[in-house]
């Protein structure tokens, strides 16, 4: 007999929707996108919770960990994105610059043949999967995600990097008549473009994904659209949007947040409620929707899928 044994990172379809959403679930994959469009007791229904209409084919996750999503509403409306603004809830009325028609990824350093690729190509290649993940912020809030994507390990295979490759830069678009901080040049919030790195087993981690949606439809503008990095186990600022740039490199990337200030951000930035920011506690956090605050777990609950990337090394130097 064969036992199937689940990821433990794998999230039951309990409380994957709220519960009106769930109970019609499996209706509304019998039905497919198609009838989703035609249906109008269902688009009532989505009108209700204010959820997307579905239209991306993605496995779903069955939610092993039961873990209770934030609402649609929350997750779209509460956003660091600095190259629109610093306010989180004026992210989203400033998004509606991000143009993501005919979007270009190029890819080089380290690999066999450097190429860009559209976006809508890309998607062509992979296989979209549901992935259920806490989402820690830095600042002390958190939430849980639907996320849609495919893993960044299989998008690194079609990559085809060199044996030299130790790690994988990730860079958002420059462009300053979408992003109006970009604009402001020396007055800017930040240097640009925004830059993240992962070293090549933390990207290769089957956690790690390129994320293209949440809630079963495309990934809104303010959320990083159309395509964004999501790696659970560390702080939300690791997790980079709109990305344009991907290259492999053999040396560590000095993501943007680490240059701008070193002695609060590191480059490995994996949630530690032993190692609090040197201006707060990051023992607690705050479930965006809660009044209480709860325990911050150590890599933010993914500790045996990631704890042996980093054995020997001491993570308040490595932070």
């Amino acid at each position: 007999m064969n036992i199937i044994k689940k990821p433990t990172w794998q999230l039951s379809e309990k409380d994957v929707t709220p519960k009106e959403i769930f109970d019609k679930r499996r209706d509304f994959l019998k039905l497919g996108v198609a009838s989703l469009i035609t249906s109008n007791s269902v688009l009532e229904l989505f009108a209700k919770e204010n959820l997307p209409i579905k239209n991306l084919d993605y496995q779903i996750d069955k939610n092993i960990q039961d873990l209770k999503l934030n609402t649609y509403d929350q997750i779209t409306s509460y956003n660091n994105f600095y190259e629109f603004t610093t306010s989180k809830e004026g992210v989203k009325p400033l998004a509606n610059t991000l143009n993501t028609n005919n979007w270009d990824i190029v890819v080089d350093g380290l690999i066999e043949k450097e190429f860009i690729i559209r976006f809508e190509d890309l998607m062509k290649n992979f296989q979209l999967e549901e992935r259920i993940y806490r989402f820690r912020c830095v600042e002390g809030w958190s939430m849980v995600v639907p996320w849609i994507g495919f893993k960044l390990s299989d998008f690194i295979k079609y990559a085809k990097p060199l044996s030299s490759a130790k790690y994988i830069r990730f860079e958002t678009l420059v462009d300053e008549e979408m992003f109006p901080d970009q604009a402001r040049g020396i007055f800017s919030t930040i240097d640009y473009p925004y830059v993240e790195g992962l070293r090549l087993d933390e990207a290769m981690n089957d956690l790690t994904i390129l994320a293209v949606g949440l809630y079963g439809s495309s990934m809104p503008k303010q959320n990083g659209a159309p395509i964004r990095l999501i790696v659970p186990w560390k702080y939300g600022f690791k997790s980079v949007k709109s990305i344009a740039k991907i290259s492999f490199t053999d040396k560590e990337p000095l993501n943007s947040w680490q240059k701008e200030n070193p002695r609060e951000y590191g480059f490995y930035a994996n949630v530690n409620p032993n190692v609090d920011h040197p201006r707060w506690s990051q023992k607690r956090e705050r479930v965006l929707g809660s009044f209480f605050k709860q325990k911050t777990l150590m890599f933010n609950g993914y500790e045996k899928e990631v704890a042996h990337l980093y054995k020997g090394m001491d993570l308040r130097k490595y932070f």
